[in-house]
């Protein structure tokens, strides 16, 4: 398996290769779709799994579910009448991991800089969105 630390980027990125990348964050945009991966974490699960975990209906889940079968991120095997969906990319959980590191970095400095009085008890998100 290839790491994002084995590769080696072209310096610049060609316009095409930054429209993929922009492509595949904006699928993972969406909150839905990481609660999906995020159970899918666990192992395979079937739709009314999701649909448990998830709270979506139905027809929003298949929504989601296609677009992550599309995009290669998830796998779905027929088993009988059932279909189980899994991880097809296990490298999505390295960028996760990433991204997390990443945010807590974040709201440490953010810690860091607001007095004690304001952060006692407080969830650092919500005193500082950016939207």
């Amino acid at each position: 398996m290839c790491s994002v630390a084995d590769m080696s980027l072209p310096k610049p990125l060609p316009d095409a290769l930054v429209e993929l990348i922009a492509h595949r964050f904006r699928v993972l945009s969406e909150p839905t779709r990481i609660h999906v991966l995020d159970a899918l974490r666990d192992g395979p699960a079937t739709s009314a799994d999701l649909q448990n975990v998830t709270g979506a209906s139905q027809q929003n889940l298949s929504k989601h579910m296609g677009i992550l079968l599309e995009e290669g991120l998830v796998r779905r095997v027929k088993e009988g009448n059932r279909a189980y969906y899994s991880i097809a990319d296990p490298d999505l959980f390295e960028l996760c991991e990433m991204v997390c590191g990443s945010l807590r970095r974040r709201v440490a400095e953010l810690d860091a800089l607001l007095p004690t009085d304001i952060t006692d008890g407080a969830d650092l998100t919500q005193i500082v969105d950016h939207r």
